[in-house]
């Protein structure tokens, strides 16, 4: 798969900040690791981070999250990103882009929890109080998020395209009958706050607890099932059967959630297997393999 972002110097970045924020002139920049695929992120000095679209893609979500963030922050009982300030394009950078507070925590992961069980509750009561949140204006799933929590079925053709590709990795067939259960639903209830995409690399552990979500570049408001990804991607077996008692959702979201799995999942396969990436092979199969034992458990039960 063809790679077309931006390569963002941080000669470049220095410069647009001394012009633009000379009051930081004096503070060190540095990379950060484990930054993402949407945006370049810089640290600047100990408290603040620098996060720059590298395509024209991400652009919307910029502007999009300096507004609605601060009116998320009091309604969430973990911490997000907070907006401090909003660059503007320049001669060597074509977007805006934007500074926001350090957030400390390791990413999630089995190493990083005391407790998974635990975990799973607060990711849990994570997901409820965004759903309850005010939703009074927010943005409609669209291009502008890569239509998260919106009609999956707008991945449809592509899903079935690259599942063509990879029938001999996996049950080809079992996956597309769940991906066609998966579209066979909607959510009728009223639009909640999504963020588009709960994964590890945006979940932050302090303590061993849940300390920070971050990254809301694809929030919206709508559908919650792409929310519950994280289900196969990284709870398995017991700890996973809690999370999915404390969400509570109906057995459709759920059907749909497993559908945006298998469009991740399937899709990354396809391309790794294009471009001869073993280890994005293994992960994407092992996705795929746990969302088809959930449900064949629950299809045991019935």
């Amino acid at each position: 798969m063809s790679d077309d972002r931006l390569v963002i110097a941080p000669e470049v970045v220095r410069k647009m900040l001394d012009e633009q924020f000379p009051e930081w002139k004096d503070l060190p920049l540095r990379c950060v690791e484990n930054e993402g695929w949407d945006n370049k992120t810089y640290r600047l000095g100990d408290e603040l981070k620098v996060r720059l679209p590298n395509a024209a893609g991400y652009v919307p979500q910029v502007e999009k999250e300096f507004k609605w963030l601060p009116k998320l922050a009091n309604q969430l009982p973990v911490a997000i990103p907070e907006p401090v300030a909003l660059g503007k394009p320049s001669a060597d950078y074509p977007w805006p882009w934007s500074v926001y507070r350090w957030i400390e925590g390791e990413t999630v992961s089995a190493a990083t929890i005391s407790d998974m069980n635990v975990f799973a509750k607060d990711l849990a009561g994570y997901l409820h109080a965004l759903w309850a949140a005010d939703t009074t204006g927010g943005p409609v799933a669209g291009d502008h998020n890569f239509h998260r929590g919106g009609d999956l079925s707008v991945y449809d053709e592509e899903t079935r395209f690259c599942l063509a590709g990879v029938t001999g990795d996996i049950d080809a067939k079992a996956a597309l009958m769940i991906w066609e259960r998966a579209l066979q639903s909607k959510w009728t209830k009223p639009a909640v706050w999504v963020q588009g995409d709960l994964s590890t690399g945006n979940i932050l552990i302090r303590n061993g607890r849940l300390s920070a979500v971050i990254d809301f570049g694809l929030c919206t408001i709508g559908d919650p099932a792409c929310d519950l990804v994280i289900t196969w991607k990284f709870f398995s077996g017991a700890n996973r059967e809690l999370f999915k008692t404390m969400v509570d959702m109906d057995q459709p979201t759920w059907h749909r959630a497993m559908g945006w799995t298998l469009w991740k999942a399937i899709r990354t396969l396809y391309y790794a297997k294009q471009d001869n990436i073993p280890e994005e092979q293994q992960a994407a199969k092992a996705v795929i393999e746990a969302v088809l034992s959930d449900a064949n458990l629950a299809a045991t039960k019935t």
